[in-house]
């Protein structure tokens, strides 16, 4: 069997699937996921092993964030406190684990697909029910995992050291510092009650208090498992980012575009947020707070937003009609039109609205109508 360069090693995982299972286990085939560090092996085994399983490993590279161990420490922690400690079936089962080889071994979670793939191929009114089931799905895991951080980070230390301040914070946090001086550039800088109400929107996110929860650290389409048909039952995967923060940055992908789209629609409209929000209130009753809730849920997608504005200088090189502008902007509109819609953070919503009218002035091909569904209809893919 060839096996492609840059992966796990086979004989490795055969050895280690042999030792679980006290009987020879063999590759038989095997599939690279690409262009993740993911394949699905077919195996030969006269034991209780599945036929396929999906290997994940950690790879060498150049940047040191792809070869970190701490990450695939988290997904294994976090996977086994989900499934083990909190006996939830919303991610795959971890069958093995080599922390010395960098590589987990998974339930393989075949035929379901990733939903952005989904709605990249078929749009969004194709799958409605798949959306609702996304959104049920974020909701449920923050509400299973709320007032349990004690329980995963004694998990996590037995894998090695953690951060816990920092998984708080979220990893891009630092990003924010950047987008504020960008918008002084742009002649829209950050002053009077504009930041008093962004440091009360961070002072929220930092000390979340009901609402500290798991997140997987990217809470986006493409990080969910869905039949293309049938029932929509849900898996959550890729943890390598999980840790406890606030659990409305888990809900930020329904209201503010992600990396992938210029639009997500308005998800009190198509009723994702209300699929959302009760299945958060189950473990998190201060989500029926309307105030608490909406003064959360703008500071995540403000926090957001900023984190995404720090790209404004790398955007400004781009040629007209690239696609990452049209986003831009409709991130910041679509973070102002949350908080307006909740009545909170009215001075930073003012704030974030001007740098998008800057916007709009200076990249004249991005001046463009995202209200208009026929030609941003939800889930439209960024290119």
């Amino acid at each position: 069997m060839a096996v492609p360069r840059g992966i796990f090693r086979v004989d490795a995982l055969q050895s280690l699937l042999t030792d679980l299972c006290a009987s020879p286990v063999a590759v038989d085939r095997l599939e690279r996921l690409e262009p993740w560090a993911v394949a699905r092996v077919r195996l030969q085994s006269a034991s209780a092993l599945p036929c396929s399983v999906v290997v994940k490993w950690m790879p060498d590279g150049q940047r040191e964030a792809r070869s970190a161990p701490w990450r695939l420490r988290n997904e294994l922690a976090a996977l086994r406190f989900l499934s083990e400690d909190l006996g939830i079936n919303l991610v795959p089962r971890v069958i093995a684990a080599d922390t010395a080889g960098r590589f987990l071994v998974l339930e393989d979670l075949a035929p379901r697909v990733p939903l952005d793939q989904l709605l990249r191929r078929d749009g969004a009114a194709a799958h409605g029910d798949r959306l609702a089931a996304f959104a049920r799905a974020r909701g449920a895991l923050s509400a299973a995992t709320a007032g349990r951080a004690e329980t995963y980070y004694a998990r996590r230390a037995e894998l090695g050291p953690v951060d816990t301040a920092a998984d708080r914070a979220g990893r891009f946090a630092p990003l924010r510092a950047g987008a504020i001086e960008h918008a002084s550039s742009l002649g829209v800088p950050l002053g009077g009650r504009s930041a008093h109400e962004l440091t009360s929107a961070l002072d929220e996110l930092a000390a979340p208090g009901p609402f500290l929860a798991l997140s997987n650290g990217d809470a986006e389409a493409n990080n969910i498992l869905l039949h293309a048909s049938g029932p929509a039952e849900a898996r959550l995967i890729d943890f390598e980012f999980a840790g406890y923060t606030h659990a409305l940055s888990d809900a930020v992908c329904l209201y503010v575009p992600g990396p992938g789209w210029l639009a997500v629609g308005d998800p009190t409209t198509t009723g994702l947020a209300d699929q959302y929000r009760r299945a958060l209130a189950r473990g998190i009753p201060e989500a029926e707070d309307d105030r608490r809730y909406g003064h959360g849920l703008a500071a995540a997608c403000v926090s957001w937003t900023l984190i995404r504005l720090q790209r404004f200088a790398l955007l400004d090189t781009r040629s007209p009609g690239d696609h990452s502008r049209l986003q831009l902007i409709a991130t910041l509109e679509a973070a102002a039109r949350t908080a307006q819609t909740y009545r909170t953070l009215p001075h930073l919503t003012s704030w974030i609205r001007r740098i998008a009218a800057v916007l709009r002035r200076r990249w004249p091909d991005a001046d463009q109508d995202f209200a208009d569904s026929t030609r941003f209809p939800p889930y439209r893919a960024r290119h």
